[in-house]
């Protein structure tokens, strides 16, 4: 280079640059170094710039005559032979080479380099490689990322079950998968490509479906579940819903559109069949309580047009139960078609008879604003309802009763209907077979139960209804298993005990479903709980008596436990005295089919009931629980404690295990223990736990170690 370097605006006229600092510091600054090495083993350095302190961690000083560390030594071990090959035949054909490989650095990380040299003469005529090595990691593991992302796009591509194109404005096919070709009956995408060339002419069996496609796209720049009908190849259709956007080149050029296809041939065929199930009760035909809201809201709006008053008439039949529990499930879905095409009758066209659900219906009945009026037909219903009704053999007497409230003012469908609920629950009050209206001056307690019950009614499809679990411990304090309990907060009410609730669930039949919520709830987090190694553990479920005396209880049982993958012997069923005395069901041979697939049967709260020795040699019993009524008061020398020492006699003789409920003190626990007791359950070990602190609770006693010392 010419030692006279031209003067920039920096430098006065007449001074001369020192190129020789001027390169210096030209190529100490290049992002990446410069080297001139020997044509050797090793690479040897002969010059380095300072580029490689920061390229690879090493002074020029340590590579210079590999006085450290060789360049060899430098470039990772798979890459030598190829670095070498690539440089030696550049050398031989006197070209300049450029090679990419990987070198290690100082502190062991690797980087991917470019150099690009040539090999030129030294000044005694040594024939020497000179290069530039610059650091290309980002660059290379960039391009690995798209590789990687395009690959997995393509079997995404190529594997998804859906269909997917590309497509030009001129209706080809530029792209297409496997399934899209099989969706229209092709072998394979090549097939689809080479003979469906016109989509316009031969896919689409609408005329203009293309264009409407394309149109939408140009408006919208989409289009999404873009319904028609197509032919496959052998002349079948079959409906698709595309969704689907163009793609512009940067000019802003349509290039294609693209998108994917899929087969609603079923969900086509099915949909009005689905809309009418969604908006109709499946067994009578009637609306539900999803057309009941509009019904509702049809009506206010025919009032305010035309006249008139509107009510909403709550339907409840009184005994149903009993018929459907007793003669069963068919009986009772027969008794219930009757039922609604009685309503019918005693209705007009203009009104609306609607299974609220089970055996509730609700009226909307429109009169001309004589409150007498309305009366007469509710009168009518009571009649219909109470006439004979003949069902496969038998002679059925059903009654109802009936809750209306008026439709006024501006009160949402939710009101009325609550409205009218609490008056039915005054017309089953008063007698039944009868029919009351809401009024605001209702009894309050009255209305308070009313309004518990109805909130009931929806507590566990809201997700009220929740599961809190009691852990029972061993006489040395070790927890052997947890008890599930149910548990209400209404959204309304806030926290209702369970004193106060599950009567109301037993009356009105909601114990059942309540059960079979926290069966399968139990059995979950307890398969869960054993899954962490809380082990041995058995989880207890109270068995409501509708749910004891229910067809298929076994198999019920059985479901969950596989559903839940809970060994049957985890499992305890807690059943009371009166359950198992009740009429409707052979108790013994429930409990024997019970046993047999595993799980383990307590009475429950016993010393309340029949109490006595026959009955428990009756039952195939594994647990007896004495109840807290006799361990709350249990105090060395009091009749109580006499009492539940004979009780745990009784069922030690009997060769059952006896858990002691409602333990709250340590004397309580010592004299129950004394008393040779297995298990105890109350409040001295823990109260009844939600899952979370169930799970801290569980976790603590295996951190501290199980048994020691009393639980606060």
């Amino acid at each position: 280079m010419d030692a006279d370097i031209p003067a920039g605006p920096s430098v006065r006229r007449g001074q001369r640059i020192d190129s020789g600092r001027f390169l210096s510091v030209l190529i100490d600054n290049l992002d990446g170094m410069v080297c001139r090495c020997a044509i050797d083993r090793h690479w040897t350095m002969l010059f380095v710039s300072e580029g490689c302190r920061r390229l690879l961690g090493y002074s020029p000083e340590e590579l210079i005559g590999n006085r450290y560390v060789s360049y060899e030594a430098l470039t990772h071990p798979d890459d030598r032979e190829h670095v070498r090959r690539e440089i030696v035949a550049a050398l031989a054909a006197g070209v300049r080479y450029r090679i990419e490989y990987r070198v290690v650095c100082r502190d062991g990380s690797i980087k991917w380099v470019l150099e690009r040299g040539v090999g030129v003469q030294d000044e005694s005529g040594r024939q020497v490689v000179e290069c530039f090595i610059e650091d290309i990691t980002d660059q290379v593991e960039a391009q690995q990322r798209l590789a990687e992302t395009e690959a997995r796009y393509r079997s995404l591509f190529e594997n998804a079950v859906v269909g997917i194109f590309q497509t030009s404005a001129d209706g080809q096919y530029l792209a297409a998968n496997t399934a899209l070709a099989r969706m229209y009956g092709y072998t394979t995408v090549d097939e689809l490509m080479a003979g469906l060339r016109d989509i316009e002419g031969r896919l689409y069996v609408q005329p203009g479906r293309r264009e409407e496609f394309k149109r939408l796209i140009r408006d919208r720049g989409y289009v999404s579940s873009f319904e028609s009908e197509v032919y496959r190849l052998d002349g079948s259709t079959l409906w698709i819903a595309e969704t689907a956007h163009a793609v512009h080149g940067a000019d802003g050029e349509l290039l294609y559109y693209q998108g994917t296809v899929e087969d609603i041939s079923d969900r086509k065929r099915y949909r009005e069949q689905l809309e009418h199930q969604a908006n109709h009760d499946p067994l009578t035909g009637l609306p539900n309580r999803n057309l009941l809201r509009d019904r509702v809201e049809q009506a206010r709006v025919h009032v305010a047009r035309e006249g008139g008053e509107v009510a909403v008439a709550f339907v409840d039949l009184d005994n149903f139960k009993v018929i459907n529990d007793s003669l069963g499930h068919a009986v009772g879905d027969e008794l219930l078609m009757v039922v609604a095409a009685r309503l019918k009758s005693c209705l007009r066209a203009i009104d609306t008879v609607a299974r609220y659900g089970g055996d509730e219906f609700v009226l909307i009945v429109h009169y001309p604003g004589d409150r007498a009026t309305i009366g007469r037909v509710l009168d009518r219903v009571l009649q219909a309802i109470a006439r004979p009704i003949q069902v496969a053999g038998h002679e059925l007497m059903v009654t109802c009763s009936i809750g209306v409230a008026m439709l006024e003012g501006d009160a949402g469908v939710d009101v009325l209907l609550q409205h009218a609920d609490a008056a039915m629950y005054s017309a089953k009050a008063a007698g039944r077979s009868t029919y009351a209206v809401y009024t605001p001056d209702l009894n309050a307690a009255a209305v308070e139960r009313l309004r518990l019950e109805s909130a009931l009614r929806h507590a566990l499809e809201r997700g009220e209804i929740d599961v809190h679990f009691q852990p029972k411990v061993d006489r040395a304090g070790r927890v052997c298993s947890l008890e599930a309990l149910a548990r209400w907060t209404s959204a309304e009410f806030g926290a209702i005990s369970p004193a106060v609730f599950v009567p109301i669930a037993e009356d009105t039949g909601l114990i059942g479903p309540i059960t079979e919520f926290v069966l399968r709830s139990a059995c979950e987090h307890a398969a869960r709980w054993i899954g962490t190694g809380v082990a041995p553990l058995t989880i207890a479920v109270n068995l409501s008596p509708r749910l004891f005396r229910a067809d298929g209880l076994v198999s019920r049982v059985s479901g969950e436990l596989a559903a839940a993958g809970l060994p049957a012997a985890c499992l305890e069923l807690e059943i009371t005295e009166g359950t198992l005395m009740g009429e409707g069901i052979d108790a013994v041979q429930q409990l024997r089919a019970l046993k047999a697939i595993g799980v383990r049967i307590a009475v429950d709260d016993f010393g309340t009931g029949y109490s006595s020795l026959a009955y428990l040699t009756r039952f195939p019993l594994d647990i007896l629980k004495v109840d807290k009524s006799f361990v709350a008061r249990a105090v060395p020398g009091s009749e109580e404690a006499i009492l539940a020492r004979a009780i745990v006699s009784l069922g030690l003789e009997l060769g059952l295990t006896v858990v002691a409920e409602g333990v709250e003190t340590q004397e309580q626990w010592q004299l129950l223990s004394d008393a040779g007791c297995h298990e105890f359950q109350g409040y001295l070990f823990s109260r009844p736990l939600p899952v979370q602190l169930a799970d801290a609770w569980l976790a603590s006693r295996r951190t501290a170690g199980e048994g020691r010392g009393l639980p606060n």
